[in-house]
């Protein structure tokens, strides 16, 4: 199908682009599929269509507080009696002697589906200006709503009530910091830097994520241009190192391999792809400003 819509529809594609049936693709089955991986995993970090951004909501657990809690130093036990201190012990020559010197690492973190591959921020808990009818922005609309419509000598307009709300958030931003987060995709955990202390199992966080589309649940992935082409470049070079090894064997009728040619080939094909993804189809970083 020219429009491949499951795996094995785009390792067909792949290898007509490369001549098959006519012409016997000498790669195995295995290496294949270890490409098709690759070319998935590729597309999945640089593509900006790899990707889509999602919400998750995480209920904590007592667990999750006590070893958020945990804390050094000195004892490898909180006071809550529960363990979850990474310790580092290294030794070097101080003087004459020889000191042992241990560090630790609280366990404040929790754990990421391997799905998530960025943590853009996580949403701000607890009362922060209020809650509920204490909350300063439902005092200001219950006291001064009455002016929005103009009514009396005191009514307002919106760009009044638009300036008075971006104050408010300033007031916010300055005595409620965000929550300091840090995250790398390969240890799948999510290190909350905030004071466990403050938080109570049951509460809920909201994390702002970026999750891979998994082309098994969107069969569209399969068939994307990008995709499409970076695999068969693959495949190609996977075909011409395959050969390489037979560099000079000539068959019946005078022809001979050209494995490197093959290779060589297949290889400019990537660079000029990945080229075209640095330029066209990766999200740009984001500039610092200051």
């Amino acid at each position: 199908m020219a429009q491949p819509s499951t795996r094995q529809e785009l390792i067909d594609y792949c290898l007509r682009q490369l001549g098959a049936p006519v012409l016997e693709i000498n790669v195995a089955d295995e290496q294949i599929e270890d490409l098709v991986d690759d070319a998935i995993q590729f597309f999945h970090e640089r593509h900006f269509d790899g990707v889509t951004q999602v919400y998750l909501k995480y209920e904590l657990t007592e667990e999750d507080i006590k070893r958020g809690r945990a804390r050094p130093p000195g004892a490898p036990q909180n006071e809550n009696g529960t363990t979850g201190i990474t310790s580092v012990t290294t030794s070097a020559n101080v003087g004459v002697t020889t000191t042992n010197f241990t560090y630790y690492q609280n366990s404040n973190y929790i754990q990421i589906p391997p799905s998530i591959i960025g943590v853009n921020k996580i949403y701000q808990f607890g009362a922060g200006m209020g809650a509920g009818m204490f909350n300063v922005r439902y005092q200001y609309m219950l006291n001064d709503f009455i002016g929005l419509n103009g009514w009396g000598a005191g009514g307002f307009d919106l760009l009044s009530y638009s300036m008075t709300m971006g104050y408010l958030e300033t007031i916010n931003y300055v005595l409620n910091t965000h929550k300091q987060i840090r995250f790398n995709q390969r240890t799948d955990r999510l290190y909350i830097d905030v004071d466990w202390g403050d938080l109570n199992a049951g509460e809920f966080l909201v994390l702002d994520c970026w999750a891979t589309n998994n082309p098994n649940d969107y069969a569209r992935v399969y068939n994307d241009s990008f995709l499409k082409q970076y695999l068969t470049a693959l495949i190609k070079r996977q075909w011409g190192q395959n050969l390489i090894k037979f560099q000079g064997v000539k068959l019946p009728g005078g022809i001979e391999f050209n494995g490197r040619q093959l290779y060589d080939d297949a290889q400019a094909e990537l660079d000029r792809i990945q080229e075209r993804m640095l330029s066209t189809y990766e999200l740009p970083p984001l500039d610092m400003i200051g």
